[in-house]
């Protein structure tokens, strides 16, 4: 390799966990941004060593993500025990790395710092600015609907990602990676720099210097990940208008901390927690480049200081409440103030009934507010291919009362949860100007996505719950204000349905998807396997070398 022992003798050996790859968009500038994170870890007199792992793109990979995040925790984790390092920078972004790599760098226990890939620059079409996701979703119906061209739809496309980066509205990676801030696991104001920015490049190596102080300060995530540095996290992610995948990936994170967080935690936390980020989807204008412009995520937790531990730890070796000194807000329209917020509660709410006993999720601010309060006949559909055969049919009886439902496709039934529960609005409905209407799966949904959809149905329709049981026709009850979600089923009914139904074969019978549907936990238990959580058994030890 060339290395003479002086380079690397006696001195820290740095872990860079990048996940970079030719097929993932938001990480195209980590295969230079790396070298930047090298130079700062030789400048503070440490020895870097780069270690690629699963980029888990969420434009490119099959059928989603999710399937593979607990994939990304294991690899983090074996990596870090199985090479010699003394400390890791992980390198993430996009929806699922950042919890797949706090998740298995918690697990290993070495000191690690996080560093961000940031938003892209903001879309532009014409005289429109663009927003990831959001405007795809909304353009798409329109297109549907027949009001604009296939040539004003590839305009689109051309405009709404003029940069590497990961999604600049307040989307699952612009979520995560603030809660990954808020925990303590970056360098202060790192979640919000834009990923085509010089300053993301001098994060960067400010990263790279901080990881080699850190193995000296033997700083390590048990030392950050408490209970209070999660009871911050999930007061800072809501907010933002946190996406609703955030629960599922907070409460995996915080099990493998050894923290028991619950949906009935982030429901508490959302009811006394307004939304103060106008940031897209549940803002009107602003997107993640204002973000930044207007203080980012250190003048929104400065604006949240009365709602926050001050005393946790952080990567920086300060305190959360040191690292918020001379904290501004430049624009009080992008970052409100406490009294003055976008939504009085916060981003999510968890709701439970006879049709979810275990839970569901709700973004109430995304939502049409005539919808928080709604009672109509089900619509069910067994799989996606089903309910794409139709969707577009102007004979489906179907009508804005009307209330979707998509199961087998969760966890286990998707697998791997994918994001189908945005389901489309039937071209019908569209064309008579509907753009929100109740929707209720068992999978999960973008978090640029907005409307009404109900989504994390647990336990899910693969393992004969509730949601597999209820029938076109069905009035469904959604009390948004009172967290209920029920069907007008009469128990007995219920009984001689669950008698008569019958389980859907497993996907796999070998491999990775076969360990997945043996292992997997449910939604309200944060989807990561039974055997990684901090409460299974004893962790490995450090390996021995002989």
């Amino acid at each position: 390799m060339g290395y003479a022992a002086e380079e690397w003798a006696g001195k820290p050996v740095i872990a860079i966990i990048n996940t970079w790859s030719d097929a993932q968009p938001c990480h195209a500038h980590f295969k230079s941004r790396v070298e930047d994170v090298k130079r700062g870890i030789l400048q503070a007199g440490g020895f870097p060593m780069e270690l690629p792992a699963l980029s888990l793109s969420e434009s490119f990979v099959k059928p989603t993500t999710m399937l593979y995040r607990n994939m990304l925790a294991m690899e983090t984790e074996e990596l870090l025990r199985s090479h010699p390092a003394d400390g890791a920078v992980l390198m993430g972004g996009c929806d699922k790395t950042t919890p797949g790599l706090v998740m298995g760098a918690t697990s290993a226990g070495l000191p690690m710092i996080y560093f961000p890939a940031g938003p892209m620059l903001r879309g532009h079409y014409k005289k429109d600015v663009l927003g990831s996701g959001s405007d795809a979703w909304k353009y798409w119906d329109e297109r549907r609907a027949g009001n604009i061209t296939d040539e004003q739809w590839q305009g689109v496309e051309a405009g709404i990602a003029r940069s590497y980066g990961h999604c600049m509205t307040l989307g699952t990676a612009s979520t995560m990676t603030a809660i990954a801030e808020a925990l303590g696991l970056t360098l202060p104001g790192a979640s919000s720099i834009p990923a085509a920015d010089v300053n993301h490049i001098r994060m960067a190596s400010a990263v790279g210097r901080r990881a080699v102080e850190m193995v000296w300060d033997r700083l390590t995530p048990d030392q950050i990940l408490t209970r209070a540095a999660f009871d911050n996290a999930v007061t800072v992610a809501m907010a933002t208008g946190c996406s609703t995948n955030a629960v599922i990936h907070l409460i995996a994170m915080a099990r493998r901390a050894g923290v028991d967080l619950t949906l009935d935690d982030l429901d508490a936390a959302s009811r006394v927690t307004p939304v103060i980020a106008n940031i897209r989807p549940i803002g009107k204008t602003y997107l993640m480049e204002d973000f930044y412009y207007a203080g980012g995520l250190r003048g929104l937790m400065g604006n949240l200081k009365p709602k926050l531990d001050l005393q946790t730890m952080t990567v920086s070796g300060q305190r959360l409440g040191e690292t918020l000194e001379g904290a501004e807000v430049y624009n009080d329209d992008v970052i409100r103030p406490l009294e003055n917020p976008v939504y009085a509660e916060g981003s999510l709410a968890i709701l439970r009934g006879n049709l979810a006993p275990d839970g569901a999720v709700i973004k109430p601010a995304a939502c049409t507010p005539e919808m928080l309060r709604h009672e109509g006949p089900a619509l069910v559909f067994d799989s996606y291919p089903d309910m794409k055969a139709v969707i577009d049919s102007d004979d489906l009886e179907v009508t804005r009362d009307t209330v979707m439902i998509l199961r087998n496709v969760g966890p286990i039934g998707g697998p791997g949860m994918p994001e189908w529960g945005m389901l489309p609005i039937p071209r019908k409905l569209l064309k008579q100007g509907v753009r929100d209407m109740v929707r209720i799966s068992d999978a999960r949904m973008s978090g640029t996505s907005y409307g009404a959809c109900i989504l994390h149905a647990a336990p899910e329709a693969a393992v004969g719950a509730p949601l597999a049981l209820v029938q076109t026709g069905d009035i469904i009850r959604l009390d948004v204000p009172n967290r209920t979600l029920d069907m007008l089923v009469s128990d007995e009914e219920l009984e001689r349905r669950r008698a008569a139904w019958v389980a859907p074969p497993p996907h796999a019978g070998r491999g990775y998807q076969h360990m997945f549907g043996q292992h997997i936990l449910q939604a309200d238990k944060g989807c990561d396997f039974d055997f990684l959580e901090t409460g299974f058994g004893a962790t490995a030890p450090e390996p021995d070398i002989y």
